[in-house]
Protein backbone atom coordinates (compact mmCIF):
# COMPACT_ATOMS: atom_id res chain seq x y z
CA UNK A 1 0.00 0.00 0.00
CA UNK A 2 3.08 2.77 0.57
CA UNK A 3 4.61 1.60 -2.15
CA UNK A 4 2.02 2.64 -4.23
CA UNK A 5 1.37 6.08 -2.45
CA UNK A 6 5.05 7.01 -3.31
CA UNK A 7 4.70 5.79 -6.86
CA UNK A 8 1.74 8.02 -7.32
CA UNK A 9 3.44 11.10 -5.75
CA UNK A 10 6.62 10.58 -7.77
CA UNK A 11 4.13 10.64 -10.82
CA UNK A 12 2.18 14.23 -9.58
CA UNK A 13 5.25 15.47 -9.39
CA UNK A 14 6.88 15.07 -12.77
CA UNK A 15 3.56 16.36 -14.11
CA UNK A 16 3.51 19.60 -12.57
CA UNK A 17 7.44 20.20 -13.77
CA UNK A 18 6.26 19.56 -17.13
CA UNK A 19 3.54 21.75 -17.64
CA UNK A 20 5.63 25.22 -17.12
CA UNK A 21 8.33 23.65 -19.14
CA UNK A 22 5.35 23.42 -22.51
CA UNK A 23 4.43 26.40 -21.68
CA UNK A 24 7.91 27.99 -21.97
CA UNK A 25 8.46 26.09 -25.42
CA UNK A 26 5.50 27.92 -26.68
CA UNK A 27 7.01 31.22 -25.74
CA UNK A 28 9.96 30.52 -27.75
CA UNK A 29 8.46 28.65 -30.73
CA UNK A 30 6.21 31.96 -31.00
CA UNK A 31 9.21 34.53 -30.02
CA UNK A 32 10.91 32.33 -32.79
CA UNK A 33 7.98 32.87 -35.43
CA UNK A 34 7.89 36.92 -34.65
CA UNK A 35 11.37 37.20 -34.85
CA UNK A 36 11.53 35.13 -38.21
CA UNK A 37 8.48 37.42 -39.74
CA UNK A 38 10.07 40.66 -38.44
CA UNK A 39 13.09 39.62 -40.10
CA UNK A 40 11.73 38.93 -43.17
CA UNK A 41 9.53 41.98 -42.94
CA UNK A 42 12.98 43.94 -42.40
CA UNK A 43 14.86 42.18 -45.40
CA UNK A 44 11.68 42.19 -47.67
CA UNK A 45 11.30 46.44 -47.14
CA UNK A 46 15.28 46.46 -47.12
CA UNK A 47 15.20 44.18 -50.38
CA UNK A 48 12.39 46.68 -52.06
CA UNK A 49 13.39 49.89 -50.60
CA UNK A 50 15.74 51.37 -53.52
CA UNK A 51 13.02 50.72 -55.78
CA UNK A 52 9.11 52.71 -56.86
CA UNK A 53 6.23 50.49 -56.00
CA UNK A 54 4.48 49.11 -59.17
CA UNK A 55 2.37 51.80 -60.83
CA UNK A 56 2.97 54.78 -59.08
CA UNK A 57 2.79 58.01 -61.29
CA UNK A 58 3.22 61.41 -60.15
CA UNK A 59 1.28 64.09 -61.48
CA UNK A 60 0.97 61.44 -64.93
CA UNK A 61 4.69 60.32 -65.07
CA UNK A 62 4.60 56.90 -64.09
CA UNK A 63 7.63 55.87 -62.40
CA UNK A 64 6.40 52.38 -61.42
CA UNK A 65 9.80 49.75 -60.81
CA UNK A 66 12.25 52.41 -61.40
CA UNK A 67 15.12 53.26 -58.77
CA UNK A 68 15.42 56.41 -56.49
CA UNK A 69 17.88 57.56 -58.79
CA UNK A 70 15.92 56.73 -61.87
CA UNK A 71 12.54 58.22 -61.12
CA UNK A 72 13.97 61.36 -60.05
CA UNK A 73 15.76 61.98 -62.87
CA UNK A 74 12.22 61.04 -64.89
CA UNK A 75 10.44 63.36 -63.06
CA UNK A 76 12.60 66.24 -63.58
CA UNK A 77 12.79 66.17 -67.18
CA UNK A 78 9.51 64.89 -68.02
CA UNK A 79 7.93 67.70 -65.85
CA UNK A 80 10.06 70.41 -67.12
CA UNK A 81 8.27 72.32 -68.91
CA UNK A 82 4.86 71.42 -66.88
CA UNK A 83 6.79 73.19 -63.78
CA UNK A 84 7.79 76.22 -65.56
CA UNK A 85 4.36 77.20 -67.74
CA UNK A 86 1.82 79.48 -66.67
CA UNK A 87 -1.05 77.70 -65.20
CA UNK A 88 -4.99 78.33 -66.36
CA UNK A 89 -7.08 79.29 -63.43
CA UNK A 90 -10.43 80.69 -63.46
CA UNK A 91 -12.82 82.59 -61.12
CA UNK A 92 -16.61 82.20 -62.65
CA UNK A 93 -16.83 83.16 -65.91
CA UNK A 94 -13.20 84.79 -66.11
CA UNK A 95 -10.18 83.31 -67.06
CA UNK A 96 -6.77 83.75 -67.45
CA UNK A 97 -2.82 82.46 -66.43
CA UNK A 98 -1.02 82.51 -63.14
CA UNK A 99 2.94 81.98 -63.05
CA UNK A 100 4.44 79.12 -60.90
CA UNK A 101 5.88 82.22 -59.26
CA UNK A 102 7.39 80.59 -56.16
CA UNK A 103 6.67 76.88 -56.84
CA UNK A 104 9.53 74.19 -57.38
CA UNK A 105 9.35 70.17 -57.71
CA UNK A 106 11.17 68.51 -55.46
CA UNK A 107 11.37 65.32 -57.41
CA UNK A 108 14.28 63.52 -54.57
CA UNK A 109 11.78 64.26 -51.88
CA UNK A 110 8.59 63.11 -53.93
CA UNK A 111 10.33 59.84 -54.89
CA UNK A 112 11.68 59.72 -51.20
CA UNK A 113 8.11 59.23 -49.73
CA UNK A 114 7.75 55.57 -51.66
CA UNK A 115 11.14 54.71 -51.68
CA UNK A 116 14.36 53.97 -48.79
CA UNK A 117 14.14 51.61 -46.12
CA UNK A 118 10.47 51.90 -44.34
CA UNK A 119 8.64 50.32 -41.72
CA UNK A 120 5.20 52.06 -42.70
CA UNK A 121 3.08 48.67 -44.13
CA UNK A 122 1.55 50.48 -46.43
CA UNK A 123 4.60 51.25 -48.12
CA UNK A 124 5.69 47.48 -48.25
CA UNK A 125 2.35 46.60 -49.26
CA UNK A 126 2.51 48.94 -51.95
CA UNK A 127 5.64 47.27 -53.33
CA UNK A 128 4.43 43.97 -53.39
CA UNK A 129 0.85 44.80 -54.70
CA UNK A 130 1.70 48.23 -56.51
CA UNK A 131 -0.03 51.56 -55.63
CA UNK A 132 -1.45 54.39 -58.23
CA UNK A 133 -0.85 58.22 -57.66
CA UNK A 134 2.08 59.51 -55.37
CA UNK A 135 1.33 63.46 -54.38
CA UNK A 136 4.58 65.91 -55.36
CA UNK A 137 6.08 67.30 -52.80
CA UNK A 138 6.25 70.95 -53.96
CA UNK A 139 9.02 73.73 -52.52
CA UNK A 140 6.99 76.78 -51.69
CA UNK A 141 7.93 80.77 -51.22
CA UNK A 142 4.82 81.68 -49.66
CA UNK A 143 5.04 85.82 -50.00
CA UNK A 144 6.21 85.05 -53.81
CA UNK A 145 3.32 82.97 -54.61
CA UNK A 146 0.97 84.98 -52.61
CA UNK A 147 1.76 87.70 -54.72
CA UNK A 148 1.55 86.18 -57.98
CA UNK A 149 -2.43 85.25 -56.64
CA UNK A 150 -2.92 88.94 -55.64
CA UNK A 151 -1.61 90.07 -59.31
CA UNK A 152 -3.77 86.83 -60.75
CA UNK A 153 -7.28 88.24 -58.61
CA UNK A 154 -6.65 91.55 -60.05
CA UNK A 155 -7.61 90.30 -63.33
CA UNK A 156 -10.17 87.87 -61.83
CA UNK A 157 -12.05 90.05 -59.84
CA UNK A 158 -15.17 90.87 -60.78
CA UNK A 159 -16.62 94.07 -58.74
CA UNK A 160 -20.40 94.57 -57.65
CA UNK A 161 -22.53 97.15 -59.69
CA UNK A 162 -24.34 99.19 -57.36
CA UNK A 163 -27.56 99.82 -57.61
CA UNK A 164 -28.46 103.00 -59.06
CA UNK A 165 -30.82 105.12 -60.73
CA UNK A 166 -30.31 107.88 -63.28
CA UNK A 167 -32.13 111.10 -64.31
CA UNK A 168 -32.40 112.28 -68.00
CA UNK A 169 -34.87 113.94 -69.99
CA UNK A 170 -37.87 114.30 -67.10
CA UNK A 171 -37.24 109.96 -66.59
CA UNK A 172 -35.69 107.76 -64.32
CA UNK A 173 -33.76 105.17 -65.27
CA UNK A 174 -32.83 101.85 -62.89
CA UNK A 175 -29.42 100.14 -63.21
CA UNK A 176 -30.48 96.93 -61.26
CA UNK A 177 -27.78 95.71 -58.28
CA UNK A 178 -25.43 92.88 -58.57
CA UNK A 179 -22.96 90.94 -56.48
CA UNK A 180 -19.09 90.72 -57.41
CA UNK A 181 -16.75 88.05 -56.79
CA UNK A 182 -13.61 88.17 -55.63
CA UNK A 183 -10.41 85.77 -55.23
CA UNK A 184 -10.30 84.22 -51.90
CA UNK A 185 -6.47 84.87 -52.08
CA UNK A 186 -5.10 82.73 -48.82
CA UNK A 187 -7.52 79.64 -49.99
CA UNK A 188 -5.88 80.09 -53.07
CA UNK A 189 -2.58 79.91 -52.30
CA UNK A 190 -3.37 76.85 -50.51
CA UNK A 191 -5.45 75.12 -53.29
CA UNK A 192 -2.33 76.54 -56.04
CA UNK A 193 0.49 75.12 -53.58
CA UNK A 194 -1.84 71.84 -53.60
CA UNK A 195 -2.86 71.47 -57.15
CA UNK A 196 -0.35 73.47 -59.11
CA UNK A 197 0.62 70.13 -60.94
CA UNK A 198 -2.68 67.86 -60.54
CA UNK A 199 -5.42 69.37 -60.70
CA UNK A 200 -7.62 69.99 -63.43
CA UNK A 201 -7.14 73.23 -66.14
CA UNK A 202 -8.27 75.61 -65.73
CA UNK A 203 -7.69 75.37 -61.52
CA UNK A 204 -10.86 76.55 -60.37
CA UNK A 205 -9.99 79.38 -57.78
CA UNK A 206 -12.02 79.69 -54.20
CA UNK A 207 -13.86 83.16 -54.35
CA UNK A 208 -15.79 85.24 -52.15
CA UNK A 209 -19.12 86.93 -53.19
CA UNK A 210 -19.16 91.05 -52.88
CA UNK A 211 -22.21 92.37 -52.09
CA UNK A 212 -23.14 96.15 -53.67
CA UNK A 213 -22.58 99.20 -51.85
CA UNK A 214 -26.27 100.04 -52.97
CA UNK A 215 -29.06 97.27 -53.11
CA UNK A 216 -32.20 96.19 -53.91
CA UNK A 217 -34.01 97.68 -51.15
CA UNK A 218 -32.30 101.06 -51.55
CA UNK A 219 -32.84 101.46 -54.76
CA UNK A 220 -36.39 100.86 -54.13
CA UNK A 221 -37.17 103.38 -51.58
CA UNK A 222 -35.31 105.62 -53.99
CA UNK A 223 -37.77 105.33 -56.93
CA UNK A 224 -40.58 105.74 -54.24
CA UNK A 225 -39.39 108.54 -52.11
CA UNK A 226 -37.62 110.49 -54.67
CA UNK A 227 -37.25 109.74 -58.49
CA UNK A 228 -41.08 109.24 -58.99
CA UNK A 229 -42.24 112.48 -57.29
CA UNK A 230 -39.38 114.50 -58.75
CA UNK A 231 -40.56 113.19 -62.20
CA UNK A 232 -44.06 113.50 -61.46
CA UNK A 233 -44.89 116.93 -62.29
CA UNK A 234 -43.18 120.28 -62.40
CA UNK A 235 -41.89 123.03 -59.65
CA UNK A 236 -42.56 126.60 -59.28
CA UNK A 237 -39.87 129.25 -58.13
CA UNK A 238 -41.02 131.91 -56.36
CA UNK A 239 -38.53 134.76 -56.76
CA UNK A 240 -39.36 137.71 -54.82
CA UNK A 241 -43.50 137.47 -56.32
CA UNK A 242 -42.42 136.33 -59.89
CA UNK A 243 -42.91 132.96 -60.63
CA UNK A 244 -41.00 130.81 -62.80
CA UNK A 245 -41.65 126.80 -63.40
CA UNK A 246 -39.33 123.86 -63.45
CA UNK A 247 -40.38 121.25 -66.05
CA UNK A 248 -38.93 117.35 -64.58
CA UNK A 249 -36.98 117.89 -67.79
CA UNK A 250 -35.38 121.09 -66.11
CA UNK A 251 -35.67 118.88 -63.09
CA UNK A 252 -33.69 115.73 -64.06
CA UNK A 253 -30.93 118.38 -66.09
CA UNK A 254 -30.38 119.37 -62.85
CA UNK A 255 -30.55 116.66 -60.31
CA UNK A 256 -28.81 113.13 -59.49
CA UNK A 257 -29.03 110.72 -57.19
CA UNK A 258 -25.72 110.20 -55.33
CA UNK A 259 -24.61 106.77 -53.44
CA UNK A 260 -24.46 107.70 -49.58
CA UNK A 261 -23.85 104.77 -46.83
CA UNK A 262 -25.62 102.43 -48.88
CA UNK A 263 -28.82 105.27 -50.14
CA UNK A 264 -29.28 106.86 -52.96
CA UNK A 265 -29.34 111.09 -52.33
CA UNK A 266 -30.74 113.36 -54.14
CA UNK A 267 -28.28 116.25 -55.02
CA UNK A 268 -28.80 119.46 -56.89
CA UNK A 269 -26.11 120.85 -58.86
CA UNK A 270 -26.63 124.43 -57.22
CA UNK A 271 -24.74 126.05 -59.65
CA UNK A 272 -26.55 124.63 -62.77
CA UNK A 273 -29.51 125.23 -61.10
CA UNK A 274 -28.82 129.09 -60.70
CA UNK A 275 -28.03 129.27 -63.97
CA UNK A 276 -31.12 128.15 -65.55
CA UNK A 277 -33.63 129.82 -63.27
CA UNK A 278 -31.63 133.12 -64.35
CA UNK A 279 -31.85 132.09 -68.10
CA UNK A 280 -35.35 132.00 -67.25
CA UNK A 281 -35.35 135.72 -65.20
CA UNK A 282 -31.88 137.21 -66.13
CA UNK A 283 -33.30 139.69 -63.96
CA UNK A 284 -32.74 138.03 -61.17
CA UNK A 285 -28.59 138.98 -61.34
CA UNK A 286 -26.89 142.30 -61.27
CA UNK A 287 -23.69 141.63 -61.40
CA UNK A 288 -21.23 143.74 -59.16
CA UNK A 289 -18.97 146.21 -60.47
CA UNK A 290 -15.51 146.19 -59.46
CA UNK A 291 -13.63 149.49 -58.10
CA UNK A 292 -11.91 150.48 -60.48
CA UNK A 293 -8.28 152.82 -61.11
CA UNK A 294 -8.32 155.48 -63.57
CA UNK A 295 -6.81 158.76 -65.24
CA UNK A 296 -8.82 161.27 -64.97
CA UNK A 297 -7.23 164.89 -65.36
CA UNK A 298 -3.47 163.79 -65.88
CA UNK A 299 -3.89 161.63 -62.08
CA UNK A 300 -5.07 158.09 -61.13
CA UNK A 301 -8.48 158.33 -59.73
CA UNK A 302 -10.15 155.72 -57.42
CA UNK A 303 -13.54 155.04 -58.83
CA UNK A 304 -15.40 152.76 -56.33
CA UNK A 305 -17.17 149.65 -57.40
CA UNK A 306 -20.62 148.64 -56.64
CA UNK A 307 -22.37 145.70 -54.60
CA UNK A 308 -24.74 143.56 -57.18
CA UNK A 309 -27.58 141.17 -56.55
CA UNK A 310 -27.79 136.93 -56.71
CA UNK A 311 -30.24 134.16 -56.41
CA UNK A 312 -28.47 132.68 -52.87
CA UNK A 313 -27.83 129.16 -54.73
CA UNK A 314 -27.71 126.57 -51.74
CA UNK A 315 -30.63 128.33 -50.35
CA UNK A 316 -32.34 127.65 -53.81
CA UNK A 317 -31.01 124.27 -54.19
CA UNK A 318 -31.94 123.05 -50.59
CA UNK A 319 -35.98 124.42 -51.35
CA UNK A 320 -35.85 122.88 -55.17
CA UNK A 321 -34.87 119.78 -53.65
CA UNK A 322 -37.65 119.90 -51.21
CA UNK A 323 -40.69 120.88 -53.63
CA UNK A 324 -39.05 118.16 -56.20
CA UNK A 325 -39.90 115.39 -53.78
CA UNK A 326 -43.01 117.10 -51.84
CA UNK A 327 -46.47 115.24 -52.98
CA UNK A 328 -48.55 118.94 -51.50
CA UNK A 329 -46.27 122.01 -51.93
CA UNK A 330 -44.11 121.99 -54.86
CA UNK A 331 -43.01 125.26 -54.51
CA UNK A 332 -39.33 127.06 -53.74
CA UNK A 333 -38.42 129.95 -52.62
CA UNK A 334 -35.57 132.07 -54.30
CA UNK A 335 -33.59 133.87 -51.52
CA UNK A 336 -31.42 137.00 -53.12
CA UNK A 337 -28.34 137.81 -51.68
CA UNK A 338 -25.87 141.05 -52.10
CA UNK A 339 -22.62 140.56 -53.68
CA UNK A 340 -19.67 142.10 -53.09
CA UNK A 341 -17.08 143.29 -55.72
CA UNK A 342 -14.24 141.32 -56.26
CA UNK A 343 -11.63 144.44 -56.37
CA UNK A 344 -12.25 146.76 -53.89
CA UNK A 345 -11.28 150.43 -53.17
CA UNK A 346 -9.38 149.11 -50.18
CA UNK A 347 -7.60 146.94 -52.99
CA UNK A 348 -7.06 149.40 -55.25
CA UNK A 349 -5.45 151.80 -52.47
CA UNK A 350 -3.43 148.56 -51.18
CA UNK A 351 -1.52 148.94 -54.97
CA UNK A 352 -0.30 152.21 -54.69
CA UNK A 353 -0.46 153.39 -57.87
CA UNK A 354 0.50 156.97 -56.79
CA UNK A 355 3.25 157.87 -59.24
CA UNK A 356 5.02 158.36 -62.71
CA UNK A 357 7.43 155.15 -62.38
CA UNK A 358 8.57 155.69 -66.18
CA UNK A 359 7.45 157.21 -69.08
CA UNK A 360 8.66 157.29 -72.96
CA UNK A 361 7.76 159.00 -75.96
CA UNK A 362 8.63 158.24 -79.77
CA UNK A 363 8.13 160.61 -82.83
CA UNK A 364 5.92 159.82 -85.53
CA UNK A 365 5.41 161.68 -89.57
CA UNK A 366 2.49 163.36 -90.38
CA UNK A 367 0.08 160.53 -91.74
CA UNK A 368 -3.54 160.68 -91.13
CA UNK A 369 -4.26 157.38 -91.32
CA UNK A 370 -1.16 155.90 -89.19
CA UNK A 371 -1.97 158.66 -86.54
CA UNK A 372 -5.75 157.30 -85.94
CA UNK A 373 -4.06 154.28 -85.04
CA UNK A 374 -1.98 155.60 -82.96
CA UNK A 375 -4.84 157.07 -81.23
CA UNK A 376 -7.19 154.12 -81.29
CA UNK A 377 -4.68 152.38 -79.93
CA UNK A 378 -3.77 154.60 -76.86
CA UNK A 379 -7.58 154.59 -75.69
CA UNK A 380 -7.36 151.14 -76.27
CA UNK A 381 -4.54 150.44 -73.99
CA UNK A 382 -4.78 153.20 -71.38
CA UNK A 383 -6.20 152.85 -67.74
CA UNK A 384 -4.71 148.92 -68.24
CA UNK A 385 -3.97 147.89 -64.45
CA UNK A 386 -1.23 145.42 -64.25
CA UNK A 387 -1.09 143.71 -60.58
CA UNK A 388 1.65 142.53 -59.39
CA UNK A 389 2.47 139.21 -60.65
CA UNK A 390 0.14 139.47 -63.86
CA UNK A 391 1.53 139.61 -67.50
CA UNK A 392 0.37 142.55 -69.84
CA UNK A 393 -0.26 141.40 -73.37
CA UNK A 394 -0.37 144.09 -75.71
CA UNK A 395 -2.26 141.88 -78.44
CA UNK A 396 -5.24 141.59 -75.24
CA UNK A 397 -4.84 145.46 -74.14
CA UNK A 398 -5.33 146.04 -77.68
CA UNK A 399 -8.13 143.80 -79.08
CA UNK A 400 -9.65 143.04 -82.15
CA UNK A 401 -7.69 144.51 -85.17
CA UNK A 402 -10.59 145.69 -87.45
CA UNK A 403 -12.15 148.12 -88.94
CA UNK A 404 -15.29 148.01 -86.49
CA UNK A 405 -13.03 148.52 -83.37
CA UNK A 406 -12.15 151.74 -84.93
CA UNK A 407 -8.87 150.81 -86.89
CA UNK A 408 -7.89 151.72 -90.89
CA UNK A 409 -5.40 150.84 -92.85
CA UNK A 410 -1.82 152.22 -93.06
CA UNK A 411 1.58 151.29 -94.09
CA UNK A 412 3.22 148.13 -93.21
CA UNK A 413 6.48 146.45 -93.75
CA UNK A 414 6.06 142.75 -95.41
CA UNK A 415 9.08 140.58 -96.41
CA UNK A 416 10.88 143.38 -96.30
CA UNK A 417 8.50 145.70 -98.56
CA UNK A 418 6.44 148.27 -97.63
CA UNK A 419 2.66 148.00 -98.21
CA UNK A 420 -0.51 148.64 -96.55
CA UNK A 421 -2.20 146.55 -94.06
CA UNK A 422 -5.42 147.17 -91.08
CA UNK A 423 -3.55 148.71 -88.19
CA UNK A 424 -0.23 149.96 -89.78
CA UNK A 425 1.63 152.15 -87.00
CA UNK A 426 0.65 150.11 -83.94
CA UNK A 427 4.37 148.50 -83.81
CA UNK A 428 5.20 152.53 -82.71
CA UNK A 429 2.76 151.62 -79.81
CA UNK A 430 4.37 148.42 -79.02
CA UNK A 431 7.49 150.24 -79.28
CA UNK A 432 6.88 152.82 -77.01
CA UNK A 433 5.61 150.41 -74.58
CA UNK A 434 8.04 148.51 -74.65
CA UNK A 435 10.36 151.70 -73.53
CA UNK A 436 7.99 152.49 -70.59
CA UNK A 437 8.30 148.51 -69.23
CA UNK A 438 12.56 148.30 -69.52
CA UNK A 439 12.81 151.80 -67.62
CA UNK A 440 10.38 150.42 -64.85
CA UNK A 441 12.31 147.38 -64.34
CA UNK A 442 9.36 144.72 -65.15
CA UNK A 443 10.24 141.40 -66.36
CA UNK A 444 10.54 141.20 -70.28
CA UNK A 445 8.89 138.38 -71.07
CA UNK A 446 7.88 138.68 -75.00
CA UNK A 447 9.13 140.53 -77.94
CA UNK A 448 10.20 140.78 -81.14
CA UNK A 449 12.47 143.76 -83.08
CA UNK A 450 11.74 144.96 -86.26
CA UNK A 451 13.97 143.55 -89.13
CA UNK A 452 14.39 147.11 -90.25
CA UNK A 453 16.06 149.30 -88.53
CA UNK A 454 13.31 152.73 -87.85
CA UNK A 455 15.65 156.28 -87.19
CA UNK A 456 12.80 157.33 -84.99
CA UNK A 457 13.33 153.79 -82.48
CA UNK A 458 16.07 153.87 -80.40
CA UNK A 459 18.26 150.55 -81.96
CA UNK A 460 17.94 147.63 -80.07
CA UNK A 461 15.56 148.92 -78.19
CA UNK A 462 11.81 148.24 -79.88
CA UNK A 463 9.42 145.93 -80.70
CA UNK A 464 6.88 145.32 -83.34
CA UNK A 465 3.36 143.33 -83.07
CA UNK A 466 1.51 141.46 -85.41
CA UNK A 467 -2.02 139.95 -84.29
CA UNK A 468 -1.72 137.19 -83.66
CA UNK A 469 1.70 135.46 -83.54
CA UNK A 470 4.04 138.52 -82.54
CA UNK A 471 2.89 139.75 -79.14
CA UNK A 472 4.81 142.20 -76.71
CA UNK A 473 4.73 140.92 -72.92
CA UNK A 474 5.84 141.81 -69.58
CA UNK A 475 5.67 140.92 -66.03
CA UNK A 476 4.84 143.45 -63.39
CA UNK A 477 7.50 142.42 -60.60
CA UNK A 478 7.12 144.78 -58.22
CA UNK A 479 4.68 144.54 -55.01
CA UNK A 480 2.65 147.44 -56.58
CA UNK A 481 0.02 148.28 -58.94
CA UNK A 482 1.41 149.25 -62.13
CA UNK A 483 -1.23 151.40 -64.35
CA UNK A 484 -0.57 152.11 -67.93
CA UNK A 485 -1.18 155.68 -70.01
CA UNK A 486 -0.83 156.89 -73.57
CA UNK A 487 -1.53 159.52 -75.44
CA UNK A 488 -0.64 161.25 -78.82
CA UNK A 489 0.20 164.83 -78.73
CA UNK A 490 2.88 166.92 -80.13
CA UNK A 491 3.87 164.74 -83.17
CA UNK A 492 4.63 162.04 -80.32
CA UNK A 493 3.49 158.91 -78.88
CA UNK A 494 3.63 158.91 -75.21
CA UNK A 495 3.04 156.29 -73.01
CA UNK A 496 3.36 156.73 -68.69
CA UNK A 497 3.21 153.56 -66.04
CA UNK A 498 2.22 155.07 -63.12
CA UNK A 499 2.72 152.65 -59.50
CA UNK A 500 5.18 153.25 -56.60
CA UNK A 501 9.21 153.76 -57.58
CA UNK A 502 10.83 150.59 -57.03
CA UNK A 503 13.56 149.44 -59.60
CA UNK A 504 16.46 151.44 -60.55
CA UNK A 505 17.12 151.13 -64.01
CA UNK A 506 20.65 151.76 -65.90
CA UNK A 507 20.99 151.34 -69.82
CA UNK A 508 23.79 151.09 -72.43
CA UNK A 509 24.04 150.65 -76.36
CA UNK A 510 27.06 149.58 -77.89
CA UNK A 511 28.25 151.01 -81.10
CA UNK A 512 27.14 149.52 -84.07
CA UNK A 513 29.09 146.60 -86.21
CA UNK A 514 28.50 143.70 -88.40
CA UNK A 515 27.56 145.82 -91.52
CA UNK A 516 25.85 144.40 -94.05
CA UNK A 517 25.03 146.44 -97.85
CA UNK A 518 21.73 147.02 -99.23
CA UNK A 519 20.89 145.69 -102.69
CA UNK A 520 17.97 146.65 -105.75
CA UNK A 521 14.79 145.19 -105.30
CA UNK A 522 12.26 144.98 -108.37
CA UNK A 523 8.50 145.25 -107.25
CA UNK A 524 6.12 144.96 -109.35
CA UNK A 525 3.23 144.77 -106.80
CA UNK A 526 0.37 147.52 -107.52
CA UNK A 527 0.64 148.79 -103.81
CA UNK A 528 4.76 148.94 -104.34
CA UNK A 529 6.39 151.83 -102.51
CA UNK A 530 9.70 152.90 -104.03
CA UNK A 531 12.48 153.54 -101.88
CA UNK A 532 15.71 155.66 -103.12
CA UNK A 533 17.51 155.42 -100.12
CA UNK A 534 18.90 152.42 -99.58
CA UNK A 535 20.43 151.76 -95.98
CA UNK A 536 23.22 149.16 -94.73
CA UNK A 537 22.18 146.93 -92.25
CA UNK A 538 23.87 146.17 -89.05
CA UNK A 539 24.28 144.55 -85.52
CA UNK A 540 24.01 146.18 -82.07
CA UNK A 541 24.20 145.31 -78.23
CA UNK A 542 21.80 145.99 -75.68
CA UNK A 543 22.58 145.81 -71.34
CA UNK A 544 20.11 146.42 -69.04
CA UNK A 545 20.59 146.75 -64.70
CA UNK A 546 17.89 146.55 -62.67
CA UNK A 547 18.66 147.37 -58.99
CA UNK A 548 16.57 147.78 -56.13
CA UNK A 549 17.46 149.88 -52.86
CA UNK A 550 21.77 150.49 -54.42
CA UNK A 551 21.61 146.18 -54.88
CA UNK A 552 21.90 144.61 -58.18
CA UNK A 553 19.16 142.78 -58.70
CA UNK A 554 18.90 141.50 -62.83
CA UNK A 555 21.68 142.32 -65.41
CA UNK A 556 20.87 140.90 -69.07
CA UNK A 557 21.93 141.77 -72.70
CA UNK A 558 20.06 141.71 -75.95
CA UNK A 559 21.75 141.75 -79.55
CA UNK A 560 19.61 142.63 -82.23
CA UNK A 561 20.88 141.87 -86.26
CA UNK A 562 19.57 144.62 -88.77
CA UNK A 563 18.91 143.81 -92.04
CA UNK A 564 19.65 146.36 -94.99
CA UNK A 565 17.02 148.61 -96.29
CA UNK A 566 17.14 147.94 -99.92
CA UNK A 567 16.41 150.61 -103.41
CA UNK A 568 13.44 149.63 -104.03
CA UNK A 569 12.32 149.60 -108.15
CA UNK A 570 8.40 150.07 -108.97
CA UNK A 571 8.23 147.49 -111.83
CA UNK A 572 9.75 144.72 -113.37
CA UNK A 573 13.82 144.39 -113.47
CA UNK A 574 15.43 145.95 -116.92
CA UNK A 575 15.79 143.02 -119.39
CA UNK A 576 19.57 142.29 -120.68
CA UNK A 577 19.61 144.07 -124.17
CA UNK A 578 17.93 147.08 -122.67
CA UNK A 579 19.28 150.42 -122.97
CA UNK A 580 21.16 151.48 -119.34
CA UNK A 581 18.99 154.12 -117.26
CA UNK A 582 20.00 157.67 -116.24
CA UNK A 583 18.92 157.42 -113.04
Amino acid sequence: MRSDTSTDQSLLVDFADEEPRRRRRGWIIALVALLVLVGGYVAASWYLGDRVPRGATVAGVDIGGLTAEEATARLTETLATATTEPVPVALGEAETTLEPTGLELDGEATVGQVTGLTFDPRVVVAHLLGMSEVRPVVDVDEDALRAEVERVAETLDRAPVDGAIALSDGEAQVTEPEAGLSVDVPAAVELVRDEWLTGERPLELPGTEVPPAVGAEAVETAMADIARPLTRAPVAVDIEGRLLELTPADLTSVASLEPSDGQLELVIDSRALADLVLERDPEVRTAARDAQIVIRDGAPTIVPGATGMDVDEEVLAESVAAAAVSSTDRTAVAVLREVEPEFTVADAEALGVTEVVSEFATPFHNDAQRTRNLVVGAEKISNTLIKPGETFSLIEALGPITSEAGFVSSGVVVDGLETSGMGGGLSQVSTTVFNAAFFAGMELDEWQTHSHHYARYPEGREATVYTPSVDLKWTNTTPYGALVQAWVAGGEFHVRLWGTKYFDVTTSTSERFNFTQPSTVYNSSPSCVANSSPEPGFTVTVTRVVSHDGTEVDRESWTTRYIPWDRVVCGSPPSADSPPSDG
